[in-house]
Parts: C-alpha cells; structure tokens; sequence
C-alpha cells in the first residue's frame, strides 16, 4: 500500500488552468476556509415571519437610549424600522392634498379606480393614502378607499388604484410582493368620493434595477446633447440609501434625492414618519435637501452631506460639492465665522459615489480618484487630499471598513487600503470579472462577516439583474472562496446576536445560525461543496491507480444525528479530456463520543493519468470540515 496525504493550499483559484493549480481548489460552493481548511459556511433562518415590499438596499442596526434593538431597512418602495421582527412604516411624506383636489372615477365590474388630481407628481409604483372621502355610492365603500393604496400613472393629472378589501399594505405583502384581496366596482359606483378627500402622497419610489442612462453613472455631466445638464429626480435611478445615526436619532437619504431625519426617541413607530432635514424647526434656509449621501462623523460631531446642492443655490444638486453643518447641530448649515459649518469640492472625477468612515477619516471616493477627508479644527474644520487615482468602485455599496482597513470591488479588480491603496490579488478575478452583469454591477453589495475575518461581496452574474452570486475574501489568511446565494444589503454581527442580511423574496436572515437554508419550511439542506484540481505523479507519464480512500472529515456541530458527507474521487488521462472514471462514497458520522468516529475507509477502483476529490454535502442538519484524507495510490504503467 502507497498511501498519499491529500494536501492542499487554502483558498479557491481559478485563474490558473486545472492541470497547473495541482495541490489547489479549483471550485466551490457555500464553502469558507478557517485555519487553512475548507468547511461548509452557517446556515440562516428567517428573522420573523413578516415580510417588506422588496428589494431592500440598505441595513442600518442601532441601540436607543431606553435599550432598543432597531433596524433601518430601506427598500425600492419603503423605509421601515423593524423592532423584533416587526415592520413600521416611516417612509417620509411628499405631499398632502388641500380638501377636494382628489376625485375618484369606478366602472361597472371593474376593481380600476381612476383618480383624478391636477400636477400630482406620482409615478408609478408610488403609494398614497386617502382620508376624507365618501362612499361611490355601491359597493365602493368609505372604508375601501380611506386606505393606502400603489398608484399606476395614466398621465399627469390622472392615475388608478386597485379597491381592495380594508386591509393594510403590510397585511398584504407576499414575498415582498403586494397580494390584495380586489373588490370590483357594481353599477351604483357613481360617485366621485366627495368633496373632503386629502391625498397624503409619500415620497416616489426608486427603481429595482439599474436602467440604462439612470444609474451612478449617469448623474448631471454629460447627459443631454453635450455639456448639457439634467435633473435628477428621486424616482429616475435605482433605490439606494444612505443611513447613519445622529445621537439615537436617524438621518437618511435617497440617493440623489431628499435628505429625512426620525426622532426616535420621541416617535410613535406607528404613526409618526420621517421629515425633510429642511423641514426641522430651526433649520437655516442653506440646508441641504438633496444629497448622493449623508453621513455623522463621529469623532467631531459633524452631518456631512456629500454630492449635495450649495448653500447659494438649494436645489441644484452638485455631483462633487460636500458640505458640513456645525459642529452638534441638525440645522446650522450656513457658514458664519461663529460656527463650523462650511463646504469643501473635490477636485478629480464626476461624481462621489460614496463615502466611507474609518477611524481617523473619511474616505471619499469618486469614479475615478479616493480622497482623505480629515477633522482639522477650526477655521478649516475639514481637509481634503487626494490619496489615489486611476480607481475605480463598483457602486455606492461595493465598500466596507474594517478598523483602519477599508475594502472594495472595482470595476476589474479588487483594492485596500490602508494608508495606501493596493490592488488584492484575487486567484478568482477573471471568473468574478468574466461573468458580472456590467449593466447591474451597482447593485454590488459589500458585506462585513467579522466573526470569521471575511468581507463578501454579492454581485449579479452575467444572466442575472439581482445579486446571485458571491466572492469571499478572508482578510486574515488571505483566501478566496465563490458560490452562489441572493442576497441584497447586509448587516454585520454586533448589536444583532448574528449579521443579518435581505433576499428579494422579501425577508431578512440570521445567518451563521444552524446548518440548514431557512427560507423554505420547514428548512432544506444547504449544497456545499469543494472540488480540487487535477494531481498526478511526476510529469504525469504514467497512469496512477487508486484503490482506497481514508477520509479524514469533523461533523461537529451537526445536529443530525448521522451527519454525512461524500467524497468523490474522478480520474481523466489528459488536462482537456472528459472525466472517464469517477467513484463516490457516502463518508458518515458513527459516534461522538469517547471521540468524533466515522467511515474508517472507502474502497475504489480508478485509473488515470490524473485524479481530482470532490467533497459535498445536501443533508439537512449538517456541518463538515475537511481535513487531511488520505488515498492508496500507485503508478500502473503508461499504457
């Protein structure tokens, strides 16, 4: 017997071929490595039963004074606050209708609602809710059109609703999407609701993808005939959001579009909505109202507003303008000598996309450039420098911070700073770069999993408009795993027991929770696995032989009581040749206890020139990590 410990280096690399990345991964999936060792990631289950209108963009998790878990789940449709599973709508309000404005219009039969209100400003998607208004006469009731409905845009003075049965909007949600009961309209529907009906319109909605000519991309510069400028509107690109606290209080924004302020301490979540930053008592006529994003500097106490309109000009936005409120204060944005407010421009690129706090500045970035921004003191406040050039980032979204450390996905390439900025190298970048929907690519979401050192990024694949897939970098050990999950903003572990992430189905996750995926019910198994590349012995002249398998395997923390993993071993005689012999064997768990046993060894019959092992798991219940196995291999001539 020759046996032959199968050792490999951590981390998956796909940018060498198979046959020269001997002693490596080649593929996975749901997979990370700890200690050099692949194992299968944790499983997730829902947080509650109760769901948001989808996709979700952005999380935020924070603590109040009185001990309160919140979390800000900013969504296509809506800005909620989600205490203990829980949904309560604070989607600020745009507009409120003067008595009379709003008529309704039903047809015999019909569940179509038209609503007739001169310049409403709503596109479609956008929701109202109605108060005021009389019965049409039938089956159309009061009750039935003194609710929230989403609005479908017939021109600009005109659009329809669907009647339902009284419900909320909340009570109807399935999968994040909305499913009414409908009531249809009968002959006696002939009137006009009165003449006491208030519209309450919140803001509009954002789109779910990026559209061609309406992303980051496309902000004021350039668009039009050359040199040209046009407005954005907060319902012409894809819903992003900026979210950051100031004190217990949130501040938050559309991006490239209002900036919103919520009490909590004082706010019913029930009832009471966020507010336009301009609408607080005391606010000075210089406050921003449109922003790329908002964030509080947490060292100084500072609002920052990046990509914002300038204190002379309210309203139009500039795509390179940041500007700064006093020191502790919500609504002193208009620069005196007595305070510390004042406004900063960056001098490289089109726009900020995003900014990003670390613990002694913030980082800026542009689409082409990054820049440290710096608390300086008065009379300066702020500094400004250019740190990098020739950058580029995925999206707003694309980035995270960890300690000093700051990580992100280029348009290419992978980067980190840390002082400097150094492009990662990355053994899975042609894969990832070859098979990224550069259409979407803004979705991009980066995410934080500090319990294990890791930072993912989900991004959409080729064939994708969602993010479907990810790529997970240990920053620790430096290694590199791929796989497959939809997932569209996340939350790291803190205030949470777990980090938490969204999916378009329309609830949010526990992950690293159980071994099972929770999105079904009851869970079903998640699929990992682990693939090598090719190995042979010496050149590969001759053809090996294997004939047993040791498996050397842990299943701890399984709650199967058999837990179980297969291992396959597959030969081929040349680097471009079909696989043409292949054996599994179902390796399982037997005892846990004076220690962890399970299959001893595994009998096979296989020849090659070269041979690869494939360990994988689809049983509920269950988590793995592989060792070091062992094989019986021999050369069996060249022929």
């Amino acid at each position: 017997m020759a046996l032959s410990k199968l050792q490999f280096r951590p981390g998956v690399n796909k940018e060498n071929t198979s046959y020269s990345n001997e002693g490596g991964w080649s593929d996975s999936d749901k997979i990370r490595f700890r200690f050099g060792f692949p194992e299968k990631i944790g499983g997730w289950t829902r947080q509650s039963d109760f769901s948001f209108l989808a996709p979700c963009r952005a999380l935020h998790a924070y603590v109040t004074l009185q001990g309160s878990l919140l979390l800000a789940v900013g969504t296509r449709f809506k800005f909620y606050i989600n205490e203990g599973g829980f949904y309560y709508d604070i989607t600020p309000i745009r507009l409120v209708t003067s008595a009379g404005d709003v008529t309704f219009s039903a047809s015999n039969t019909s569940s179509t609602i038209t609503v007739t209100e001169t310049s409403h400003g709503a596109a479609t998607g956008d929701f109202v809710t109605f108060s005021g208004a009389a019965s049409l006469g039938g089956v159309i009731t009061a009750a039935i059109l003194n609710q929230e409905y989403q609005i479908t845009v017939v021109d600009e003075n005109s659009y329809t609703i669907q009647a339902r049965t009284v419900s909320t909007i909340a009570s109807i949600t399935d999968d994040g999407v909305l499913n009414p009961t409908l009531v249809a309209a009968n002959g006696s529907d002939t009137g006009n609701g009165g003449s006491s009906v208030v519209g309450t319109y919140q803001i509009n909605t954002g789109l779910g993808v990026v559209v061609t000519g309406t992303g980051w991309g496309s902000g004021v510069w350039g668009r039009g005939t050359w040199g040209s400028s046009a407005p954005l509107t907060t319902n012409n690109n894809v819903r992003l959001w900026g979210i950051d606290n100031f004190g217990e209080d949130l501040l938050f924004n559309v991006r490239d579009g209002g900036i919103f302020y919520w009490n909590t301490g004082t706010s019913d979540y029930v009832v009471d909505r966020a507010v336009a930053l301009k609408d607080l008592a005391g606010a000075d006529a210089g406050t921003p109202t449109i922003a790329k994003q908002v964030i509080v500097s947490d060292n100084d106490r500072h609002v920052i507003a990046f990509g914002c309109d300038a204190q002379n000009s309210i309203g139009t936005q500039d795509p390179l303008l940041i500007r700064f409120s006093s020191q502790e204060s919500l609504t002193t944005w208009d620069a005196q000598v007595t305070n510390t407010a004042g406004d900063l421009r960056v001098g490289s690129g089109s726009e900020i996309i995003v900014a990003v706090e670390t613990r002694n500045q913030i980082l800026v970035f542009t689409d082409i450039s990054l820049h440290s921004m710096q608390f300086l003191g008065p009379p300066f406040t702020f500094g400004l420098s250019q740190v990098a050039e020739n950058i580029t980032i995925a999206g707003p979204s694309a980035v995270t911070a960890v300690d000093d450390k700051v990580f992100w996905m280029g348009v290419g390439d992978f980067y980190i700073y840390t002082g400097q900025t150094q492009k990662l190298p990355c053994p899975v970048r042609a894969y990832i770069f070859d098979d990224i929907n550069a259409g979407q690519i803004e979705l991009t979401t980066c995410a934080l999993n500090s319990t294990f050192s890791e930072v993912w990024w989900f991004y959409p694949s080729a064939n994708s408009n969602e993010n479907n897939r990810y790529v997970i970098f240990n920053y620790l050990e430096n290694t590199w795993a791929v796989g497959a999950l939809t997932r569209t903003a996340w939350q790291d572990r803190g205030l949470f027991n777990a980090p938490i992430a969204a999916s378009t189905d329309g609830y949010l996750y526990n992950h690293e929770t159980g071994q099972n995926d929770g999105s079904t019910n009851p869970p079903s198994a998640i699929t990992s696995y682990i693939e090598s590349s090719q190995m042979s012995i010496g050149a590969g002249e001759d053809f090996v032989f294997l004939s047993k398998l040791i498996p050397d395997v842990t299943f701890e923390n399984s709650v199967s009581n058999a837990p179980s993993a297969t291992f396959t071993l597959q030969a081929r005689n040349f680097p471009g040749g079909a696989y043409l012999q292949s054996n599994n064997s179902n390796v399982v768990q037997t005892a846990t206890t004076p220690v962890e046993q399970f299959t001893e060894q595994t009998f096979v019959r296989l020849r090659g020139r070269s041979f690869a092992l494939k360990v994988e798991s689809n049983a509920t219940d269950t988590q793995w990590r592989l060792g070091t196995p062992r094989v019986d291999v021999r050369p069996d001539g060249r022929r």
